[in-house]
């Protein structure tokens, strides 16, 4: 096993380890309670980690995170209205259609 990242919370720890199961690298959290000794021992020794099972695919699993952490901006134009549309939204606010639509 290789410590991938500390992450600053469980949920997002949790959230990573489970993207990168579902990409097929095995990925674990580890020290997802010692947030609760925070104090007496130093905080970034009670920060929850995600480690990569099989060494092998450190850098793949590395790679895959910064992409899941860093989503690349998306603008696109409503074909129902022309509105606008910034971020990773796959749905109009305007009038509800579908980006594909």
């Amino acid at each position: 096993m290789k410590r991938l990242v500390a992450a600053p919370n469980l949920a997002l720890a949790t959230l990573w380890a489970d993207q990168l199961n579902g990409a097929g690298i095995d990925a674990t959290v580890q020290r997802a309670w010692a947030g609760s000794i925070a104090g007496e021992i130093p905080v970034d020794q009670a920060l929850p980690e995600v480690w990569v099972v099989d060494e092998r695919r450190h850098a793949e699993a590395l790679s895959l995170l910064h992409e899941l952490r860093n989503p690349p901006w998306r603008h696109w134009a409503c074909r129902g209205c022309g509105e606008m549309i910034d971020g990773p939204f796959e749905q109009c606010w305007q009038c509800g259609a579908t980006r594909g639509a």
